[in-house]
């Protein structure tokens, strides 16, 4: 069992910055990747960025060049750069065990002037 505990969301102007913070705990040496998705009302959940065991990460084509996401032991981070009105969501961190996904409560993500 793997419990994930988001922070760091809240209310931005177009083109600012924010950092969201997830702690892990648990059976984290079991962890094949962990990332972030984001959800809006009336759409899927997507991926926004993940890390693999071995150090490699995958972002959405929509904030390649934006989003930087790093992990360090139990952590995991989303720095977002650049943020636009469509960055508005609320965010999930995600940890995957083999074929189990486990999900934080979300973060509110509002990108507004």
């Amino acid at each position: 069992q793997v419990q994930l505990v988001e922070s760091g969301g809240g209310l931005v102007q177009p083109g600012g910055s924010l950092r969201l913070s997830c702690a892990a705990s648990g059976t984290i040496f079991s962890i094949n990747a962990m990332g972030w998705y984001r959800q809006t009302p009336g759409k899927q959940r997507e991926m926004v960025a993940q890390i693999f065991s071995g150090g490699s990460t995958n972002y959405a084509d929509s904030v390649k060049g934006r989003f930087t996401s790093s992990r360090d032991k139990n952590m995991v981070y989303l720095q977002m750069n650049s943020l636009k009105p469509e960055d508005t969501a609320v965010y999930y961190c995600n940890a995957q065990v083999r074929i189990v996904n486990y999900w934080g409560q979300g973060t509110q993500v509002t990108v507004s002037a």
